[in-house]
């Protein structure tokens, strides 16, 4: 077989796959803009996004409504996507995700009591205060799993461990939303349920800012990654630090997750069906090429998942988990199943 010829057709299908989710990119981002229950003809949104000048009405709606919007569910859906990969190369296996794994609702939980206290002592919360409770929350969660993971080494067992956290972390969470304030109860009501909407300039500028540098550190863990994925031994003999390499991979997880789950709630599934989509289209597991292939697919996954949100039944607008959950939950019985039959 010609070396150079297999190297071309990978590097072929490398860029034909990036194109494609560029393409798609492009594609969901213009049916955003121009879908919803203000129709705006093409030619003045053009001008609008090019100029900012128009309607005043019109030019509130794409600017301060419809362009934050997608910008966050962009941002967001490659960090959970990243998210998902550093999990499944921390735990070696492709089923592991925030969502699963109770990570996400440790965070839910923890920005929920914070919710409840800030907002009735000062009537007000910041963005950094989310996140920063988010990650403590996503933390604990992990924390727990890395205990249960020393004692249960099958990763259904730990599935199931991480399924009983969501449940203690929702279960606590329901339990402080009934004896808040109503006030409070609308405030985590609609963010406890996993939503874009409602989002700003400053949320999608503070959520850009955290993910983009944590995607950077990433992509600069993608030789470690590599070396990591061949084992631990082989990762050794390569010169990584085995202990800070891991604590790297959970500390940055929890960043991305936690980013998610402040500012647009628990988002399922997204972290488990985009890196595995991800990896069967281009036909490598290379970190260096799947680490950005993911924060495009999930950028692309999440974007159209809330197109799907606002418009399948406008102008009532669905929760984007569930949305999520139906074109990622497929994906991931298939996994399982086609696990199954591979062993």
């Amino acid at each position: 077989m010609d070396y150079a010829k297999v190297k071309a057709a990978r590097r072929l299908r490398y860029a034909a796959v990036f194109a494609a989710l560029a393409a798609a990119i492009f594609l969901i981002i213009i049916l955003n803009i121009n879908t919803g229950s203000v129709k705006i003809p093409a030619g003045r949104i053009l001008r609008i996004l090019l100029t900012r000048q128009g309607e005043a009405n019109e030019v509130s709606i794409i600017w301060k409504i419809r362009m934050p919007r997608i910008v966050t569910a962009a941002v967001l859906g490659g960090a959970l996507a990243l998210s998902g990969f550093l999990l499944q190369t921390f735990f070696g296996n492709p089923i592991a995700g925030p969502f699963v794994l109770g990570i996400s609702s440790g965070a839910k939980m923890c920005v929920a009591v914070v919710m409840i206290v800030m907002i009735d002592r000062f009537g007000a919360v910041s963005s950094w205060t989310l996140i920063l409770a988010a990650f403590a929350g996503a933390m604990l969660s992990t924390s727990f799993i890395l205990i249960v993971s020393r004692s249960v080494r099958q990763m259904a067992g730990l599935l199931v461990a991480g399924i009983m956290i969501g449940y203690i972390c929702s279960a606590v969470t329901e339990f402080l939303v009934t004896f808040a304030e109503d006030a409070d109860i609308v405030n985590l009501h609609g963010w406890s349920q996993g939503s874009f909407s409602g989002a700003d300039w400053s949320a999608a500028g503070t959520a850009a800012l955290i993910t983009i540098i944590a995607a950077v550190c990433v992509f600069f863990l993608a030789k470690p990654i590599a070396a990591y994925q061949m084992g631990e031994a082989y990762a050794q003999s390569m010169g990584v630090n085995i202990r800070r390499f891991r604590l790297e991979l959970i500390l940055l997880s929890g960043i991305l997750s936690a980013c998610v789950v402040a500012f647009a709630g628990p988002v399922s599934f997204v972290g488990i069906a985009v890196p595995f989509l991800v990896r069967r289209a281009l036909g490598t597991s290379r970190p260096v090429i799947v680490i950005p292939a993911a924060f495009l697919g999930g950028t692309a996954f999440c974007m159209f998942s809330d197109l799907i949100a606002r418009m399948a039944f406008a102008p009532t607008e669905l929760n984007i988990s569930t949305v999520t959950s139906v074109l990622g939950a497929p994906v991931v019985i298939y996994m399982l199943t086609h696990r199954k039959r591979e062993g």
